[in-house]
This record gives structure tokens, C-alpha cells and sequence, in this order.
């Protein structure tokens, strides 16, 4: 039976991988004034013009989750891959949704485990949607749903993200960046650098520009590196491409097994406002 994996529209991954590994993606929601969008329902393009407006965004409901990981079940196990439940609570409409499902469903796993795994990546956009990829890949093989949630796991536990954002109001209007971090992008003039993990963003130190911070975002990925080590990276931007262009020629030269570059969708985009740039990566 062939594996099925969900994630959610966080993980910001291409349609082209989505198609060709099957992957079900349930969009996230985005608020904006009084109308109401699916993640990539309204156009970046649209949702800047309209950033004076309020923005907020919301999970799934278990209900979005539920049609998916069924239609999944009828070819075989389901793995869900949320971003991080820190962030949002997408991951737990996804275990309500898993529940139903499983409860709805006459057929039950022969060793009695769930026929509807679900599992916080601990982290969203790129690092996300490597963890999604790398589960993907392990199903597309034939592995089973143990072995897929055991790549997704393992993943998971060495991914990276670090990027440099050129404007810090809507992160801070989030809650998702500390307020000392604003003050030091606001008043002192300097590029500031984050790194996603343990489901939040935390201040690294900040770079004196823009190309500077590009550099150290390139090295901390090149840190992890080991003999024989083998890159898997996506470069991710907020309607930044020039920043994303350079981070990719860059990252060129550590020879990357697998590379992507996953450009934000509005949900994302709501939060980090335009300019973001960064890395996500895991050394396998």
C-alpha cells in the first residue's frame, strides 16, 4: 500500500514537487480587512497593496484535514506534516482531524497502529518543506509508514533555517520576533539575522548588510558539514528574488545534493512582510 503525505501551505513547496510526489497540501487561511482567502487565493501582489488593512491568518479546520487525509486512505496509511505547533494550531486541528477519520473508517492497521499519523516538523516554510520532501521521497520507494514518519522524524531533528529580514514591523506585529530584535533593526541601522527552531524565530547576531548577511546565513549552513556529508537546501524568500538569486549562487559552491528555491506564500508573507531571505537545509 502506497503511503500518502499531508502537509499544510506553510511548508511553501513548488507545485511541480507537489505533483510529482503526490504530496496533499491543505491551505492555510488568510484574513484580510473582511474577506476571507485559502493560502494562494489572493496574490502577493494584492496582499501588499493591502498590508494597511488587518491581516491575521488561521489553521485549517479539522473538517479541510479530515477530506484530505481520507482520500488519501484509499490507497494506504497516511502521514501528516504540520509546521510547528508553537506556531499555530494547525497541528492540532490535524490530530482532531486524524481521530475523526480513524474513528469513521472500518478498516483497521493489522499491528494496530494509527492509520493517520500526524507529526510536528517543529518548523515551516523551507525547513518544512524539506522534512515534507524527505518523507516523500522515502514513500515514493516504497518504504512503509513507519519508515516514512521515521524519515520525517530523523529530518525533522537536523533541519536549519536562518534568514535576514529587510523590514521587522509586520514579524513584530506577529509576535513571532522578540522586541529587542526590532529595536536594533529600527534604530541601529543594521540587517537583522533569525534562525528558526524549537517553533520559533530567535535573534542571532545582526550583520551590517544586506550582502554581509547573505555571507554569514551561507556559512552557518556550510558549518554543519561533515566528511562526506551530503547538502540537501532550499532557498527561500518574501518577494526578494534578487536576494534569493545570490543565496543560490552561493550556496552553489558547498555542491548540494538536492536544492530548491521556495518562494513565500501570503500566508508566509502575511507575517514577514517583503524582503525576507534565507536558508533551510539538513546535512544528511
Amino acid at each position: 500500500m502506497t503511503v500518502t503525505v499531508v502537509t499544510d501551505s506553510a511548508a511553501a513547496l513548488p507545485p511541480d514537487l507537489v505533483a510529482g510526489y503526490d504530496i496533499r497540501v491543505v491551505p492555510l487561511v488568510l484574513n484580510v480587512g473582511a474577506d476571507r482567502y485559502r493560502d494562494g487565493e489572493i496574490s502577493l501582489d494584492e496582499l501588499v497593496r493591502r498590508f494597511d488593512e488587518p491581516i491575521s491568518t488561521a489553521a485549517p479546520s479539522p473538517g479541510e484535514f479530515a477530506t484530505v487525509m481520507a482520500d488519501g486512505l484509499r490507497s494506504g496509511p497516511v502521514v501528516t506534516l504540520t509546521l510547528a505547533a508553537g506556531m499555530s494550531s494547525t497541528h492540532d486541528s490535524a490530530k482532531l482531524a486524524a481521530k475523526l477519520v480513524s474513528d469513521a473508517d472500518p478498516r483497521a492497521p493489522a499491528d494496530g497502529g494509527p492509520d493517520v499519523a500526524v507529526l510536528d516538523t517543529g518548523t515551516a516554510a523551507g525547513a518544512q518543506a524539506l522534512v515534507v520532501l524527505a518523507a516523500a521521497r522515502a514513500a515514493a520507494e516504497g518504504a512503509d509508514q513507519y519508515d516514512v514518519v521515521a524519515t520525517a522524524e530523523r529530518v525533522a531533528g537536523r533541519v536549519r533555517l536562518a534568514a535576514s529580514v529587510a523590514d521587522l514591523e509586520r514579524l513584530a506585529a506577529s509576535g513571532r520576533v522578540p522586541d529587542a530584535a526590532r529595536w536594533i533593526g529600527d534604530r541601529l541601522g543594521v540587517r537583522p539575522l533569525f534562525e528558526f527552531r524549537d517553533g520559533r524565530a530567535r535573534p542571532l547576531r545582526p550583520a551590517f548588510s544586506a550582502d554581509a548577511a547573505l555571507d554569514r546565513i551561507v556559512q552557518r549552513c556550510a558549518a554543519g558539514a561533515g566528511g562526506g556529508a551530503r547538502l540537501h537546501v532550499t532557498v527561500l524568500h518574501a518577494l526578494n528574488p534578487d536576494a534569493a538569486a545570490t543565496l543560490a549562487e552561493r550556496v552553489q559552491a558547498l555542491s548540494p545534493a538536492s536544492f530548491l528555491v521556495g518562494p513565500f506564500s501570503p500566508v508566509m508573507v502575511a507575517h514577514t512582510g517583503r524582503g525576507l531571505a534565507g536558508l533551510a537545509w539538513w546535512w544528511e
